[in-house]
């Protein structure tokens, strides 16, 4: 698909078929993650791929937005891995995991599959339920799968350029 279509087209699925995702749409997911940039090229990067019946009953204990998704990435940055700045401030974690989550949501949305990243989840029940180490962070879930009927978008309206944008 055309990059300009797939940035236009895609949108938040909220409802999502009972229909597996097939292993190799998982795979091509898997690769847009790991084809994003991240500082320093130091890939703190660690996904979780959720799609057995206890995975999923995991992840609705820490989140009511699965939207029956089959298929949910616990999306994750290691903090032994970030770069840093020079005064140890500032690490790179959430902006990595977050320019991979889009690779995967747009790569979704190539391959004909729906999308929905949700913040909205228990951090601290999601590092025990999925027995994540001190320095693993969770960032968001990544709802996937075949959008239902009635799944279209929310929204359609964008500001206008001119009150994003200020040129100088």
């Amino acid at each position: 698909m055309d990059f300009e279509n797939v940035i236009k087209e895609r949108y938040s699925v909220r409802k999502f078929l009972d229909k597996p995702v097939e292993e190799d749409k998982i795979q091509k997911i898997m690769e847009a993650c790991m084809m994003a940039p991240t500082a320093k090229n130091k890939q703190p990067i660690k996904v979780f791929v959720v799609k057995s019946s206890e995975g999923l009953e995991k992840i609705d204990s820490i989140s009511v937005c699965r939207y029956n998704a089959p298929l949910v990435f616990l999306v994750c940055y290691d903090l032994d891995n970030c770069w840093y700045s020079e005064d140890g401030k500032i690490n790179s974690g959430i902006e990595d995991a977050s320019i991979c989550t889009t690779h995967m949501m747009l790569e979704a949305y190539n391959i004909g599959l729906g999308s929905c990243w949700i913040n909205l989840m228990d951090y601290s029940k999601c590092r025990e339920v999925f027995n994540l180490d001190e320095n693993i962070v969770p960032l968001c879930l990544l709802d996937v799968g075949y959008s239902d009927i009635g799944a279209g978008p929310l929204h359609s309206k964008t500001k206008e350029i001119n009150e994003v944008f200020s040129i100088m």
